[in-house]
């Protein structure tokens, strides 16, 4: 039985490379013609395949339908947590989770930093998105007439000496951004505060959410974050497997690396 259901899933991936006859499955999965017949017949049964008029097989209806709905089903907050919890037990810094959401970012997780200091960003908040390290991922992810079209529709407040005055020069950042796959806030929102991140993405390779790690000055110098962003892309990378299915789950203790310890306690 288990050769069987081998044999019938080994047919979908092939189908999924565009539509295939009956001897051309026989000879992908090395049977004879009644044995692949039979499999394909099944599938068809269950509306996993479906029988062209040319006799040539292709993916169901039903076999998209499920995968569809299963992508919409996908909390990517509820995977993402535990290795947020993770990262955060390993670099001791505030985790953040955003998503882009109506022409917003905004964060839907958060793990607290472990010292005194504390940022204020709240679950649900958006963030500045001309701004954030993780707003940057999200939005150059976007096709390039849609980015365009909403990054001059943006206002640019200048937060900091190091805010994005105007929308070309965000453009510009953006475009860096999608290029190098990770990005940063080095005191752009708040002088104090900087912030590495990195992209979480789909099946379909899209960047559907972005996480990142983020401390202020009296903790840990913008150098000695930026140290961290290794370790940030291996957590999105192992979020991003296994929200798009790439990857079997693992769970295994963390790595502890030397923790950053702050000069003095602020509020």
């Amino acid at each position: 039985m288990s050769q069987t259901v081998d044999r019938a899933l080994s047919i979908l991936p092939l189908l999924a490379e565009g539509p295939a006859d009956l001897g051309r499955v026989a000879d992908r999965l090395g049977v004879h013609k009644s044995t692949a017949l039979r499999l394909l017949r099944t599938l068809h049964e269950h509306g996993f395949v479906y029988r062209q008029s040319d006799q040539r097989y292709r993916l169901g209806a039903r076999l998209i339908a499920l995968a569809q709905e299963a992508m919409e089903n996908l909390d990517v907050r509820e995977i993402a947590h535990p290795h947020l919890v993770r990262l955060n037990e390993q670099c001791g810094h505030t985790v953040h989770l955003a998503v882009y959401e109506e022409n917003e970012v905004l964060y839907i997780d958060k793990v607290e930093s472990r010292y005194p200091v504390r940022m204020y960003s709240r679950i649900g908040k958006p963030v500045a998105i001309t701004v954030a390290a993780v707003a940057k991922l999200l939005l150059a992810d976007l096709p390039e007439n849609e980015r365009r079209a909403v990054v001059e529709k943006l206002d640019y407040p200048l937060y900091t000496a190091r805010s994005t005055p105007h929308a070309d020069g965000f453009l510009k950042e953006l475009a860096k951004v999608r290029e190098q796959g990770w990005a940063t806030d080095l005191g752009g929102h708040e002088e104090s505060i900087n912030c590495v991140a990195a992209p979480i993405r789909g099946a379909d390779g899209r960047v559907t959410a972005a996480m990142s790690v983020s401390a202020p000055n009296v903790v840990v110098t913008a150098d000695e974050l930026l140290t961290l962003l290794p370790l940030v892309r291996r957590t999105a990378d192992a979020i991003s497997g296994e929200y798009s299915g790439r990857t079997p789950v693992r769970h295994t203790d963390p790595v502890h690396h030397p923790e950053h310890r702050p000069e003095k306690d602020t509020v």
